[in-house]
């Protein structure tokens, strides 16, 4: 467990998690991923799925990341509602980032939504810059930007932001 500003915890999902993280998943996005989808990543050999939580335990978000190879890539996150704003998600980001790193990654990539430009510039911050564009990704049409962060060969464990 890594411990964050606001007294935030960041630790592995675990299946009784869930049901808030799907809450914060339907307030998050129109079409959110099922309590199967979710389990899936809980049960992937490739994945690991992490929440933020308060002091009182309450899920206060999560990120979904998973590697293969030495290639990282940020599927899903998301921050409850009333908790956004607090660099929750950075903090959430940070850590999959140094996560990956010390499993070997090379570079760890993600798609995100052209209007979520709340996303885009925090994911710039981090050092994540735009690789591409995905016609048509989402299930309303619209594009996905492509992001990718690579390391450099100076970061070592902790140092990749």
């Amino acid at each position: 467990m890594s411990k964050m500003s606001t007294d935030i915890v960041v630790c592995p999902m675990t299946d009784p998690d869930l049901e808030e993280v799907l809450a914060i998943e339907s307030y998050s996005f129109p079409h959110p991923w099922s309590k199967t989808h979710f389990r899936d990543e809980l049960s992937s050999p490739h994945s690991f799925p992490l929440v933020a939580m308060n002091q009182d335990g309450t899920v206060v978000g999560y990120i979904c990341p998973m590697l293969l190879l030495d290639e990282g890539h940020i599927l899903n996150v998301a921050v409850r509602g009333d908790f956004r704003g607090h660099g929750i998600g950075k903090s959430l980001v940070k850590r999959v980032l140094g996560d990956c790193l010390e499993r070997g990654a090379a570079f760890v990539s993600l798609e995100v939504r052209p209007s979520n430009r709340e996303a885009i510039a925090l994911y710039k911050q981090l050092g994540f810059v735009e690789t591409g564009l995905r016609k048509r990704y989402y299930e309303n049409g619209e594009d996905a930007i492509l992001m990718e962060y690579i390391y450099t060969n100076s970061e070592g464990p902790g140092n990749a932001v």
